[in-house]
């Protein structure tokens, strides 16, 4: 597309931080939060990876997060009662076993999960990290499977600014009770579509794109259209005769 000056969209990486203040429904959160990081195996750009918590509920919701996710089956992925299946390849199953074990190094704590099973098939249970820091590779880096990586944080300003504490800028989550701190906070996190008390999705009447080097440019609804137009002007002079 460079080479013939095209115009292009580059949908990139991902590792979206989903906040929780302390006025979340926690219960409701904590749910979401499991789907959001967990379906397709957390092998999609736009899963929720970062789950940034205010301390006054950290603990209410790693406890349910983590009960929600051990029971997640891990099994054959043509049975309807399978939550988790394989991993797309071995290699993408030996890189988050990796990230999981320099994690745990660095101080992270393990609530569920963490090993690779015996067996055929790229298999990985769902796994939860609590007290995930900066400087963590579960936090630093985009995890591309069913793990999921919880940083406790202060208070709203530091959960913010623990979402922005990363190299890409896909979508994010906000949970909270108070929908004018919502639309408030919304426009300080970096990301190109931020979700509030819900789960970040890709819908074809919504533009989808991200920042930073999650990409650039939007594919998707009306502004995906005109992503790929050419706008052409046409000025009409004062002098033109008239009918």
């Amino acid at each position: 597309a460079a080479a013939v000056l095209k115009k292009q969209v580059l949908e990139l990486g991902g590792s979206d931080p989903f906040v929780v203040l302390a006025d979340a429904d926690v219960a409701q959160a904590a749910a979401t939060a499991v789907k959001a990081r967990y379906i397709n195996v957390g092998q999609s750009c736009v899963n929720a990876k970062r789950f940034i918590v205010e301390e006054p509920v950290a603990d209410e919701f790693v406890a349910a997060f983590t009960a929600a996710a051990a029971a997640l089956k891990t099994s054959d992925p043509t049975d309807v009662d399978t939550a988790i299946g394989p991993m797309a390849r071995a290699s993408l199953r030996d890189t988050l076993h990796d990230q999981v074990r320099r994690t745990l190094a660095a101080g992270a704590v393990l609530t569920t999960g963490g090993h690779v099973p015996e067996g055929p098939g790229c298999y990985y249970p769902p796994t939860v990290l609590d007290h995930v820091r900066p400087g963590m590779a579960a936090f630093d880096e985009e995890t591309f499977g069913p793990v999921a990586a919880i940083t406790r944080a202060a208070d709203a300003d530091e959960a913010i600014a623990l979402a922005n504490r990363t190299e890409y800028g896909l979508g994010a989550a906000l949970w909270t009770s108070d929908l004018d701190r919502a639309r408030h906070l919304a426009r300080t996190l970096d990301a190109g579509a931020v979700f509030i008390n819900g789960m970040v999705a890709s819908d074809p009447r919504l533009p989808f794109g991200g920042i930073k080097k999650s990409g650039y440019g939007r594919e998707l609804g009306a502004e995906g259209i005109r992503e790929f137009v050419n706008i052409k002007t046409v000025w009409i002079g004062p002098a033109t005769p008239t009918a």
